[in-house]
């Protein structure tokens, strides 16, 4: 694991008020792993970053880093950007253009005030795979490769935070595909926080350990992925994407071209995957892709059915349907989009014992 900075977790208070748009967030959030925040256009989610990093000082706020005060304007503490210990990555790379590869990462480590050995150099140039990348010069690299230079630059400055703002918007598919697996490198073998701002829910559920739901300023909901994706109660905003993130082990390849993965509360087929055999593995499972039965069918192509438990009922912004939170054997949960008509003809209620049918799974990746 490649220590950048010691675990420091984060107390951050931010009030502002602009004509027309307030930003209102009070959060205590974990001092390792990836903290998404999503929300639509304009919810908020740059301007609470843009605060964590002072390039926003708002009034009547507070943020504490680990130990370390950076602002609390109740006593007139305020560091400013340059002198708060943190990383930044946005949608744009800006590399020099007029230096190499190794030296836009040397002008990040001499900012710091750092050698290359306390940085971690060849450590984080493996970490994202640019190691062959130090000669060649930024107008020959692919947008994915700009990207990881990027986070490389910024990670060489010690940080005891990374900001990271819709890094892989201004990317195509592929490239978004090709970098996604470093990211998810940096989450699971750095030692500190990353705040990364994303309206895409597929990005969100395969790099996040911690997830802030944002709207119109204010914070809509907040707390462990897999948690705060099967609340039944979140604004209509969200309510299109919802679903819940499982994590699952490649368990077996079987002979007639599926997969089986083991989680805790059973096993879901899928189509031939190439991982190895205990390989760790997110999937998503929308709402919209599970249905629901009182008996279980046997006369059916759907080959991913789980006993459950019904726990809660919510509306949706489409009239007549209904989202249901379902808990299997072992607390694990599922999302279900049905109709009213249907939950009043299967005559389901809290405590149901019923069948759930899932029709489709994605697989996010490891």
């Amino acid at each position: 694991m490649f220590d950048a900075s010691s675990s420091s977790a984060i107390r951050a208070q931010f009030r502002l008020n602009y004509p027309g748009f307030a930003l209102d967030v009070d959060l205590d959030l974990p001092g390792r792993g990836v903290t998404a925040l999503f929300g639509p256009s304009g919810s908020g989610k740059t301007t609470a970053l843009r605060c964590v990093a002072g390039l926003v000082r708002a009034p009547s706020s507070r943020l504490i880093v680990g130990d370390e005060v950076w602002q609390d304007e109740a006593t007139g503490v305020f560091l400013p950007t340059y002198r708060r210990p943190l990383g930044m990555v946005f949608q744009d790379a800006s590399l020099f253009p007029h230096l190499t590869v190794h030296g836009n990462l040397n002008y990040g480590m001499k900012r710091a005030g750092v050698t290359p050995a306390e940085a971690g150099f060849d450590v984080i140039l493996t970490l994202l795979g640019i190691d062959g990348l130090r000669c060649r010069m930024p107008g020959t690299l692919s947008g994915g490769e700009r990207q990881r230079v990027a986070v490389a630059r910024a990670l060489l400055t010690r940080p005891r935070l990374l900001l990271m703002d819709e890094p892989l918007a201004a990317l195509d598919l592929k490239r978004k595909l090709e970098i996604l697996p470093y990211l998810e490198r940096l989450r699971d073998e750095l030692d500190i926080p990353i705040l990364y701002v994303s309206h895409s829910p597929d990005e969100v559920a395969r790099l996040a350990d911690y997830l802030v739901l944002m709207e119109n300023g204010r914070i809509a909901a907040s707390g462990p992925l897999s948690e705060t994706l099967a609340r039944v109660d979140l604004p209509a905003a969200f309510a299109d994407d919802a679903g819940v993130v499982l994590d699952v082990v490649v368990a077996v390849h079987e002979e007639d071209g599926l997969t089986r993965l083991n989680f805790g509360g059973g096993q879901i087929l899928v189509s031939h995957r190439a991982e190895n055999i205990g390989q760790k593995l997110r999937c998503r499972i929308h709402a919209r892709d599970v249905s629901l039965a009182i008996d279980r069918h046997t006369d059916t192509s759907i080959l991913n059915v789980f006993q459950a438990e019904v726990i809660a009922f919510a509306e949706t912004d489409t009239p007549g349907h209904v989202l249901v939170r379902l808990n299997l054997h072992d607390g694990s949960a599922l999302l279900a989009r049905i109709t009213e008509r249907s939950r009043r003809q299967l005559g389901i209620s809290s405590g149901s014992k019923i069948w759930a049918q899932v029709k489709a799974v994605a697989l996010l990746g490891s």
